[in-house]
Formats: structure tokens, C-alpha cells, sequence
């Protein structure tokens, strides 16, 4: 991934911030056919250190599992807020009119060999961390053993689970850092009042980097 200095985020923490918040994944693997990706959601834990492992699962049915080219890395990418950046937004544009679009994001590459585990004990602990992870913010957090034990064992027969250890994390937010302070305050301006869910979150990116500078 192209990443110049300045969009740089070398922060482990945040980048698994990202990682909790978004955990939807697109892994991308080689197999006997070429690239290939798949969107699964993966749960991160944060040891082994220094960038933790990535835990999920996938149907049986998927070819994946058994047409991984060995030795070869996986590369797991989680996308972060995104947003359209209109030029209208820059206080600059009145002086000079020298202002383009952009698109601003956030995004976490992982990288590391994947592992495939074909075992029911592994799976159904893996599949209660990642359910527990995601349903911890509703008032009443659904658990797998709320559904029947013989549907949930035909289920488990049915999946096989997927480990990597990361061993590269990288980071690239690109959240106006590269324009000045007048125009990254009227940015934010401009992304909450669209009032879309993604541009706000943009929004507070935009905010962080501009008292991360000062």
C-alpha cells in the first residue's frame, strides 16, 4: 500500500481500535486459481505481541480452505470511516482557487500466514469470543448456548476456523493532515454538516489529527 509519511499511523493501539470497531475483514489469499478475496469478520486479540492474532471462521463449502497457497502471506484489510471531500469546503478556495476533490479513509492492512484449524472445540470458542465481542453493547447479549445444542453442533460441523498470527500492521489514515489549518477546521465543518453516519466519523478523524499537531 502506497502510504507517504505524512498519512502514516504507526500506532498499534489504534490501528487495533479500527480492527475492534470494524472487524468485518476483506482477506485476501492465493490459491491454485489466483487472487482471491473473501469478506469475513475476524476477531482480534491483542497477544501474541507486538501485533496479535486474528481469529474467524468460514463455511466448509468454501474452497479457501483447501486451495491455500502455502507459504505464501494472507493479507486482511479493515476499512475505517470514509468520506467525500467537496473542494466548496476549503476555506482557500476563495483565495486562489487551487483546490481539487479527495476522498479521505482510514485502513488497516494485516498481514501474516494463515492457519486453518478443522475443530469443533476451537471453532465454537472462537465463534462465542467474536459473538460476545459484538454483542456486548445491546442490553441483552444473545450467547451461543442460547441456541438449541443439536442445531449448534450441526452448525459447527459445517465451518472450519482460520488463525493469523500477524506478523506486518499497517496503518494509513488519510484524514486531510496534508492541508492547512484553516482548511482541515472547515473540512470538518463541511463532513457533520452532511450529517451521514460516515462522514462524522470522518469528521472526528479530521478532529484528532488537528490537535495531534497542535
Amino acid at each position: 500500500m502506497y502510504t507517504p509519511a505524512q498519512f502514516e499511523q504507526p500506532d498499534v493501539e489504534v490501528m487495533h481500535e479500527l480492527i475492534y470497531n470494524r472487524p468485518l475483514a476483506t482477506l485476501v489469499t492465493l490459491g491454485s486459481n489466483g487472487i482471491d478475496a473473501n469478506h469475513i469478520p475476524l476477531h482480534l486479540e491483542p497477544t501474541p505481541e507486538p501485533f496479535g492474532v486474528l481469529r474467524g471462521h468460514i463455511a466448509k463449502a468454501n474452497p479457501l480452505w483447501r486451495d491455500l497457497a502455502a507459504d505464501v502471506e494472507t493479507l486482511a484489510i479493515f476499512h475505517g470511516p470514509d468520506a467525500y471531500i467537496s473542494p466548496s469546503w476549503y476555506a482557500t478556495k476563495q483565495e486562489a482557487g487551487k483546490v481539487v476533490p479527495t476522498w479521505n479513509y482510514a485502513v488497516v492492512h494485516a498481514y501474516g500466514s494463515l492457519r486453518i484449524i478443522d475443530d469443533a472445540v476451537w471453532v465454537r470458542t472462537q465463534l462465542e469470543a467474536l459473538t460476545q465481542h459484538n454483542e456486548a453493547a445491546f442490553p441483552e447479549p444473545w450467547v451461543v448456548s442460547d441456541a438449541p445444542e443439536d442445531f449448534t453442533e450441526k452448525l459447527l460441523g459445517a465451518v472450519v476456523g482460520i488463525e493469523m498470527v500477524i506478523t506486518r500492521l499497517i496503518g494509513k489514515w488519510k484524514v486531510s493532515q496534508n492541508q492547512p489549518p484553516q482548511n482541515q477546521r472547515s473540512v470538518i465543518q463541511g463532513l457533520n454538516a452532511s450529517g451521514q453516519s460516515e462522514a462524522v466519523a470522518m469528521a472526528e478523524l479530521v478532529k484528532a489529527g488537528v490537535k495531534n499537531v497542535g
